[in-house]
């Protein structure tokens, strides 16, 4: 049945260093990407950190690879977060682990991140982490340039580090950056974990 590799990820948006990633993935195992979700009263809780729904990235993914990986909306928080915390001690974070292993089919696997401290959670977790280095294009600096083009009509610098399926797909809900460019970010930063404000109590 060969072995998995379960890629945890905020996709927000799937970048060229994420199309990158699983490429990669996929040359030595099956794939299984789980996007993170943060749900409160069963609606996602979308921030400027998390603009994306899990929609919107399952379908980044799925226009860059088809069905030839799996993408799984299993990585999921339910509010309130706190309860999630302390790593390792909460039974809500091993409920969280099982929930997404029930998804892989196979009896052997392996976990994804280019993060040292995630990697060192996941190896905590008994998920398996393979050795892997931060690659050069985050998320995080395509969603300023275009925060940036939306609030001052700059240039589209963002596009050419995303595949062209998912520069399509920002375009085609630019209503969502517009959205997400004129709010505060309602992100808060617990224990290297990244949450919404609301919710987390």
């Amino acid at each position: 049945m060969g072995t998995a590799a379960i890629y945890l990820a905020h996709l927000n948006p799937l970048t060229r260093a994420h199309e990158s990633i699983i490429s990669t993935l996929k040359q030595d195992y099956r794939v299984y990407v789980f996007p993170v979700r943060f749900i409160k009263d069963g609606e996602e809780l979308n921030t400027k950190s998390f603009p994306f729904s899990y929609e919107l990235r399952r379908s980044m993914v799925e226009s860059v690879f088809g069905d030839s990986v799996s993408v799984f909306p299993d990585y999921a928080f339910y509010a309130p977060f706190a309860k999630y915390l302390p790593p390792l001690l909460s039974p809500r974070s091993w409920e969280l682990r099982n929930q997404i292993l029930a998804r892989i089919e196979e009896e052997k696997f392996v976990s994804y991140t280019g993060d040292k401290a995630e990697r060192v959670m996941l190896k905590a977790y008994r998920l398996n982490p393979l050795k892997a280095e931060r690659l050069e294009i985050s998320a995080s600096s395509v969603k300023e340039e275009l925060y940036r083009q939306a609030t001052e009509d700059g240039e589209e610098a963002w596009s050419s580090k995303v595949p062209e399926q998912v520069a399509d797909i920002i375009k085609k809900n630019w209503d969502v950056i517009d959205k997400f460019a004129r709010l505060d970010d309602s992100t808060m930063r617990m224990m290297g974990m990244k949450f919404p404000k609301e919710g987390y109590k």
